[in-house]
């Protein structure tokens, strides 16, 4: 079973929260919707800009802490090194 880390943003180079997820269409929908209250519903980070795939949950969880202690300029350079217009990848995952 594959894992996902991901990178929401609120707009491009705007507020970004990652996650880790067994599900990333699930996740990105929940997140979509604001399902479940927290950071991402109150600050409106609903934009999937950048994902990775790991095989096993401990490769992906160890990856989103790394992410996590990176500096901002990092982050915004990783999104923008495979997706520079900031698309949402939403729909990229139901085609």
């Amino acid at each position: 079973m594959p894992y996902f880390t991901y990178i929401l943003a609120s707009k491009p180079r705007g507020t970004l929260y990652i996650g880790v997820t067994n599900d990333i269409a699930r996740r990105a929908y929940e997140h979509r919707h604001g399902l479940g209250d927290g950071f991402t519903k109150r600050y409106r980070v609903h934009r999937l800009v950048h994902f990775e795939t790991h095989e096993t949950a401990r490769n992906a969880i160890q990856r989103e802490k790394t992410l996590k202690h990176w500096i901002r300029a990092w982050k915004l350079a990783l999104i923008e090194e495979i997706n520079p217009a900031w698309r949402d990848l939403y729909d990229d995952l139901l085609a």
